[in-house]
């Protein structure tokens, strides 16, 4: 064998090792994803259904059937761990925003309105225990929620929710008032469903999972709501 034909048979032999590395490396992050997203999942019904103070990650290592020391791999500490499921909770919510309202898309701010508050009831019958999870930090003097609001909702309203709310005012299509107020409206009705679940099912037998019914009580958002946006368009 010459020079140059055990050069090219040693790459040859050595292209598939790196190519199996590449892969096996890839397999491991992608296992490391899915085992965080395994714990934030749990971690949100931890703390939903316990509290921040009650809340164990070894509950949650049980939820999960993992070890304990593998959730503190992730998560050192359970505060770390409990701003972690804050985060990703809402990046979840402002991707499934992106996708129906992307930011740089040309829609009237009334639409745009519409489809992120749309999205977020369903989001809330996806994920019920957000619901709970909020609320369990609101009241006053709670360190969480002044983290949570200066990180996460003061920045998300700011940006994005208000301005689109003005906007939607001043073009006569949302009734004037507060913008902040008309938002905690839009939060309190599209989180209903997912809140009072359990006492709607047994006083009606409606299940608010039932994409049927889902549908129908944003029809009467809309309607209530957005009436002004269908009255606009029809004079068009």
């Amino acid at each position: 064998m010459d020079k140059d034909t055990a050069i090219s048979s040693a790459s040859t032999v050595s292209a598939p090792r790196g190519t199996s590395n590449r892969k096996l490396k890839r397999r491991e992050q992608q296992r490391a994803i899915e085992t965080r997203n395994l714990i934030l999942d749990a971690s949100l019904t931890e703390f939903a259904q316990r509290g921040y103070e009650a809340a164990s990650i070894r509950r949650i290592a049980e939820r999960t059937r993992l070890q304990h020391p593998l959730i503190t791999y992730h998560f050192r500490t359970k505060l770390i761990l409990w701003r972690a499921v804050a985060e990703h909770a809402f990046a979840e919510i402002r991707t499934a925003w992106d996708r129906q309202a992307p930011p740089d898309s040309d829609q009237p701010p009334i639409d745009r309105v519409r489809a992120e508050y749309r999205t977020f009831l369903r989001f809330t019958l996806q994920y019920p225990d957000f619901h709970h999870f909020m609320l369990r930090e609101s009241h006053p003097n709670n360190p969480r929620l002044a983290w949570l609001t200066k990180t996460i909702l003061k920045p998300l309203l700011e940006d994005r929710l208000l301005p689109q709310i003005r906007a939607a005012q001043e073009a006569g299509e949302l009734p004037p008032g507060n913008p902040i107020l008309i938002h905690y409206m839009m939060i309190g009705m599209t989180s209903v469903l997912c809140s009072l679940r359990d006492e709607i099912q047994t006083i009606a037998g409606i299940s608010s999972i039932d994409p049927k019914i889902e549908h129908e009580y944003w029809g009467l958002i809309d309607q209530t709501v957005f009436a002004h946006r269908k009255a606009s368009k029809r004079r068009k």
